[in-house]
Formats: structure tokens, C-alpha cells, sequence
């Protein structure tokens, strides 16, 4: 038997949506691209990786797209981000997914902008600086150098993950004030700022897998079970997708002991003293909404690349 604990605070976004479609989001190919003068262009980076996404709304805000958001850039050596909307905002009449829509927009578009310079931390500054909309939101943002380092700047717990061989060889860590209550950047002043950023930098290698995602896919999923997808498959888009639809299984499985119910008996959540005198324990996976992202890395040997190259939607419709 299963006991549930709930979310105390926390939910997240979807960045792709002119006009939502119910079916999981993929995004596979370049849906648009800026004409710049030569001069502009550079030559490739020494490393970039091709990238797969998936994204699964929480069961009951299907009809909505969710509160995840994300996008994904060629840009420089390439730039992956998510935010997930803070859902407690719904309890107040907003739309907890407005406020991470609109901090992904923001970050797209100054994804060029000569300050950022490959510098996640001060992207997530300048989106958030720029966002208006009331809200919250946890958010990461991972961009790659032309020697192949990926600079990562996290609030929150949104996570990244980095395989390499079929081994883990670094994970982020949730910066949280309590259970269930991560860091978020936010409306209010009373949230956190880029200066509370979790910021590091990893040197790269052909044929490592970057694995990007909301809370609600490290909660469903063990690290094992990644590479056990990523080991199999080698493209990144059906990685993407296989892993999504695993913490989505994952995610309404009340007998499964996820990730999210051992963290929660560890922290002191639990089923009542009887139960566990019957042999009974909490279990079951977290129903949330559920965004991936796949980068397996390669190198580039030849040729240019605009800097304007970019995986994002038109976003114009959304505000």
C-alpha cells in the first residue's frame, strides 16, 4: 500500500506552444532561423552535440501543455535550458506556466547578446531581469564552449546528468530550503537571483550523453536506468523520448520505490507507525510534469555555423 506525500510547492513548464497540441513535444530539427551577414558567422566549435527533447505534461494538465518550458539552441557550441513552473501560483489565480514560458523566451533571445558570452549565469540574469509575468520557476541552463567545457548555472532542482562510457561522471545537485521547496527564481523579491546559481564547468569528450531534465523526471528515474537507455539507443531524440515515457510510467506506478519516495522516507515522510509495524513502507512514483533532454556529443571538423541557428517555436502567441 501506498501512502502519498504532496507536493509541497513545486511544478513546471512548457516553452513550445503557439497553440498546444496533446501529443508529448519533439523537438528534433532547426524550426527557424535569422539571416546574418558573414561576418557574424564563426567557425564551428571544436565539440557541439546533437540533441533530442521530450516533454510529458502531468496527467491532469494535458489540456494545458503544463508548466515546463525549455529550449534548445545551436548557437556558439550549443545551449540546452529548462524551467519548471512553481505550481503553488495556481492557488492565486496565475498561471504558473506564464512566468517559465516567458523566462525560456527571454533566454533565447539573448542567448547572442555579447555579455552572456557563453555564461549561463549571467543568461539566466538577463531572462530573468527581462521576464514580466508573476510567477516562479526552478531553472538550468547548460551552454558549450568551442574547447568542448560546458558551463552550467542551476536554481533549484532541475537536474543534469553526464555519461560517459556507460558511467556517471557528474551530476548536479537540487539547491532546495526545505523538502519539496527548491531555490526558484521569482516575481517576488523574496526569491532567489542568479547569484544563488549553483555554477560549474565540465571539459567534455566525443561520445559523452548529457542528460537534461525537470524534477519531475530525476524523481522517476535512477541513474541506472538512464544509461540503460542511452547504452541501447543511440539516437538522441528516441533517448529523449524513451526516458520520458519510462518516468512517466514511473511516475503513476504506486508500488514503484522511485527515487522522489526514497528521498521522501529519508527526509522523514512516511506511511503511520502501524502500517510499517504490518511491513508497509511509502512508495510510488510522482506524478508531475516530465521534460528530457538528450545531447550526445560530437565533434565538428569543417564548415560554419550561424549564430542565429536555433531549436526554439514562435513564442509570440504565448503573452
Amino acid at each position: 500500500m501506498t501512502s502519498p506525500v504532496s507536493r509541497l510547492s513545486i511544478s513546471h513548464f512548457l516553452c513550445f506552444l503557439p497553440s498546444f497540441n496533446p501529443k508529448p513535444l519533439k523537438l528534433t530539427s532547426i524550426s527557424h532561423r535569422r539571416q546574418f551577414s558573414p561576418s557574424l558567422c564563426q567557425p564551428r566549435s571544436e565539440l557541439s552535440f546533437t540533441v533530442g527533447t521530450h516533454l510529458i505534461p502531468h496527467p491532469a494538465k494535458v489540456h494545458t501543455g503544463g508548466e515546463d518550458a525549455f529550449f534548445v539552441s545551436i548557437s556558439k557550441g550549443g545551449v540546452l535550458a529548462i524551467a519548471d513552473g512553481v505550481s503553488g501560483w495556481a492557488e492565486r489565480g496565475v498561471n504558473p506556466a506564464l512566468f517559465s514560458r516567458e523566462l525560456m523566451a527571454n533566454a533565447s533571445n539573448l542567448v547572442m547578446n555579447e555579455e552572456v558570452n557563453c555564461n549561463p549565469q549571467m543568461l539566466l540574469m538577463k531572462a530573468h531581469a527581462a521576464t514580466s509575468s508573476t510567477g516562479s520557476a526552478t531553472a538550468i541552463v547548460a551552454m558549450l564552449e568551442k574547447n568542448g567545457v560546458l558551463n552550467i548555472a542551476n536554481v533549484g532542482d532541475c537536474g543534469l546528468r553526464i555519461f560517459r562510457k556507460g558511467l556517471l561522471i557528474f551530476t548536479t545537485s537540487p539547491q532546495e530550503h526545505y523538502f519539496n521547496c527548491p531555490y526558484q527564481l521569482s516575481s517576488e523579491k523574496a526569491g532567489q537571483t542568479y547569484h544563488d546559481a549553483m555554477v560549474c564547468s565540465v571539459k567534455l569528450l566525443e561520445g559523452d550523453t548529457i542528460v537534461m531534465g525537470s524534477d519531475g523526471f530525476f524523481d522517476n528515474v535512477f541513474d541506472h536506468e538512464i544509461v540503460a537507455v542511452i547504452s541501447q539507443f543511440k539516437d538522441a531524440a528516441d533517448d529523449a523520448k524513451r526516458l520520458a515515457d519510462l518516468a512517466n510510467t514511473h511516475s503513476t506506478d504506486v508500488n514503484f520505490d522511485s527515487p522522489y519516495s526514497l528521498e521522501a522516507r529519508s527526509r522523514g515522510f512516511d506511511v503511520p507507525l502501524w502500517r510499517k509495524v504490518l511491513g508497509q513502507k511509502l512508495t510510488g512514483g510522482k506524478p508531475d510534469d516530465i521534460t528530457v533532454i538528450v545531447g550526445h556529443v560530437h565533434e565538428l571538423h569543417t564548415g560554419y555555423l550561424e549564430e542565429s541557428e536555433a531549436v526554439t517555436a514562435d513564442l509570440s502567441p504565448l503573452f
